[in-house]
């Protein structure tokens, strides 16, 4: 890889923006939202922990590693489910994260060669909810060797899919464009807004408000509430002790929101608990 290969990644959400944003704000990382459609939003990268790579930038990871573990951690900390797509100029694919399930992916080369099995296609298809049959089959083609179509068809064949469960992108985000490029085809636009790193309190205090506000608020509480948290915070840590461990940033950072999700889940209860003086 040189370092004029387009390097980028999309984050897709299965949700309005109103639910990613407290999810998002965690990741502590520096990105635009912005609706991505009926049902979906986007999250755009700023790209940091990729843009020196190939330029023999330190501490740098692949940006397929990085946005895996990133599509985990909104995962496992929502209910619903998250797609990333990335690219790199040597190949591109596409993870699909959701709640404490084993991600599902594909890998194309950049000329369209098919990397991955056709299985996880049929996994990918089910979770979301895709036709069996019509939809099934489109996902199928793009996992069948075809000399006409690089990396870049391959991913945009996959949008054409997504758009038939109401994804739409806004314009201006291409597979296989450099990830500043994209991040600036976003930014300045009306409906797209900022996500940044503001610190654990406000983040906590966002997350709660989002809570209040859902209809999540009520099933927050009691023993269940406890039992989950405790689960959260108990798979969060051997989870961050593997990132750590392997040097991935982006799974380190899934079980760090894990436990952060877990600890606020337990904070909340004791809270309403306290305010109502039941236990």
């Amino acid at each position: 890889m040189n370092a004029t290969s387009p390097i980028g990644a999309l984050l897709l959400c299965r949700a309005e923006p109103e639910a990613v944003r407290p999810v998002a704000h965690l990741l502590r990382e520096r990105m635009l939202l912005a609706p991505a459609g009926d049902g979906w939003s986007v999250l755009v990268p700023e790209g940091r922990p990729w843009r020196d790579e190939g330029s023999g930038g330190a501490g740098t990871e692949r940006v397929d590693q990085v946005v895996t573990g990133w599509a985990a951690a909104l995962a496992v900390g929502s209910t619903w489910p998250v797609l990333a797509l990335w690219w790199d100029g040597n190949r591109a694919g596409h993870t699909l994260a959701q709640g404490f399930r084993r991600p599902v992916g594909y890998v194309w080369l950049a000329d369209g060669t098919p990397l991955g099995e056709n299985e996880a296609m049929h996994t990918f298809a089910d979770r979301l909810g895709l036709d069996p049959v019509l939809d099934v089959q489109a996902l199928e083609d793009l996992t069948r060797p075809d000399p006409d179509a690089d990396a870049r068809i391959r991913l945009r064949g996959l949008l054409a899919v997504l758009a038939r469960i109401g994804l739409a992108l806004p314009p201006g985000l291409e597979p296989d464009t450099p990830g500043d490029r994209i991040y600036a085809a976003v930014d300045g636009r009306p409906e797209a807004e900022p996500i940044a790193w503001t610190g654990w309190r406000k983040a906590v205090r966002v997350e709660l408000d989002a809570v209040e506000s859902s209809r999540l608020g009520p099933w927050m509480r009691g023993p269940r509430a406890r039992a989950l948290g405790g689960v959260q915070v108990a798979a969060g840590l051997p989870l961050t002790l593997w990132g750590m461990s392997h040097r991935s940033g982006g799974w380190t950072f899934a079980g760090v929101l894990l436990m952060a999700h877990g600890s606020l889940g337990l904070a909340y209860d004791r809270f309403r608990a306290g305010d109502t003086g039941t236990a």
